[in-house]
């Protein structure tokens, strides 16, 4: 068995893992350090470690920039936007992994476009359309904005997966009298849990912080969400860096205990889907 060697490649190698771990820490270390620090001690020497630190920046954060209603907004957008994208996502990767015709086949390559073509091209005319709708200002104009922009990329995921999976299991259930509705929300939906995993982070993600949509049909509705609110929070106190930092750090929080949650899925999904 030939033992791999510890020579001078692997040392630089590790230096520059190393080197990459760090950069890519600075702003995270930068970020939770200003949040813990008063006006004196960011003055005196802003990226050293607190001394003592403090949490009332976090305090004030929370009451000065209205996080608690941005915070619900933005958990009632994202919420119900996944659970419209998974339920439809899912649905239309079936169909288009297990109905081999052209019409599956032109409808898969018409959400392949939905991934090309970037949504700010239909910037305006999705704009006239919620507004003719009446959802201008309301979360159910951004819910079906995301349910709609993220759905090709849902499907596409979806549909990889599905055609990694065995007919055996559907039809089998099919045989015992299920129909092709129940064979699906039975038995395929629950294997669908790594890729499901894989759609809700992405999409949470995407969904969570996004700035533009939320600042153009939410602006003044007393509805906005959490970036829209800190981006207005940093205009009002862009001198005091500590209530500033904080809360930044208030309105990344949620999303990064979510990822770190469901991390490993990614990796899952994204890896079975390619097996297919």
């Amino acid at each position: 068995m030939n033992h791999l060697r510890y020579g001078r490649a692997t040392f630089l190698l590790e230096l520059v893992m190393i080197a990459v771990a760090v950069a890519f820490m600075f702003p995270v270390y930068a970020l939770i350090t200003l949040s813990l620090k008063n006006p004196a001690q960011i003055a005196e020497a802003p990226l050293s470690p607190p001394a003592p630190p403090t949490l009332d920046n976090f305090a004030k954060a929370w009451s000065s920039a209205a996080l608690g209603p941005s915070l619900m907004n933005s958990t009632i957008i994202t919420v119900a936007s996944l659970v419209a994208l998974i339920a439809l996502g899912s649905f239309a990767a079936y169909f288009l992994a297990r109905v081999q015709t052209r019409l599956g086949y032109g409808l898969y390559i018409l959400f392949l476009l939905g991934i090309v073509l970037p949504f700010q091209l239909g910037t305006i005319p999705l704009y006239q359309l919620i507004n003719n709708l009446g959802l201008i200002g309301s979360p159910a104009g951004m819910i079906l904005f995301y349910t709609g922009v993220q759905l090709p990329f849902t499907v596409f995921l979806y549909t990889g997966f599905i055609r990694a999976l065995p007919r055996e299991y559907a039809s089998a259930a099919q045989i015992d009298g299920a129909s092709h509705l129940t064979a699906f929300t039975r038995v395929v939906f629950p294997l669908l849990r790594p890729i499901t995993g894989t759609v809700l982070i992405l999409n949470a993600v995407f969904i969570w912080n996004d700035f533009f949509t939320p600042l153009l049909y939410l602006g003044g509705s007393g509805f906005e969400t959490v970036p829209v609110s800190i981006f207005a929070f940093v205009g009002q106190y862009v001198s005091d860096y500590g209530l500033v930092f904080a809360g930044l750090v208030l309105g990344a929080l949620p999303i990064v205990v979510i990822f770190l949650v469901l991390q490993r899925y990614v990796i899952k999904g994204f890896s079975s889907g390619l097996k297919g």
